[in-house]
């Protein structure tokens, strides 16, 4: 199976950092308006998901879920979860370490879109 989102040995260790202070965490990918289009980290359950978002799957044991909209424009890219210095303007869990998660993509290759993992 293809894997819609992957996550760098960078960020990773961030998410371990941040599970150690805060417990269970999970990802929701910003759609735009106040705090851009970035990927944003909570404590699990504190953003209420609806059936109008999908999990997209898992990084670093973490739920990491889209708005249904958004991801028909994204359905056709593997996302990469990274880290970069700088604050990003949201309630992300990372934001006073002094860095923000951001999202990279690419458009799956052939094989890679046939064998595709199902969303939910």
């Amino acid at each position: 199976m293809t894997s819609r989102v992957l996550i760098t040995a960078e960020a990773e260790k961030i998410v371990e950092k941040l599970r150690q202070e805060n417990g269970e965490l999970m990802f929701h990918q910003s759609g735009g308006c106040c705090d851009g289009s970035q990927p944003m980290c909570f404590p699990k359950g504190e953003f209420r998901t609806s059936d109008s978002d999908v999990l997209l799957g898992e990084i670093a044991g973490c739920g990491f879920y889209m708005s249904r909209d958004q991801f028909e424009y994204w359905k056709h890219t593997q996302l990469t979860i990274d880290i970069t210095p700088g604050r990003g303007s949201s309630f992300s869990l990372e934001i006073p370490l002094g860095i923000r998660f951001i999202t990279k993509s690419r458009l799956y290759t052939a094989e890679e879109a046939g064998a595709l993992s199902p969303v939910d």
